[in-house]
């Protein structure tokens, strides 16, 4: 299956609980970390929810 690379670029600080527990869930929390990830609708779903705070890397 093919790989996606996911990079946090925004902070959890003084945001929701439910998207902090999303980044830890994507092996993500401290900034301008790179995580590759199988690239699954679960992942692409997590991706979603957090336009804000990740960005996929090519």
């Amino acid at each position: 299956m093919a790989k996606i690379k996911i990079k946090q670029i925004g902070s959890p600080i003084r945001r929701p609980a439910s998207q902090e527990k999303i980044l830890i869930g994507l092996g993500l929390g401290k900034m301008h970390r790179v995580v590759e990830l199988e690239d699954t609708p679960e992942v692409r779903g997590a991706i979603a929810k957090l336009p804000h705070m990740v960005e996929v890397v090519s």
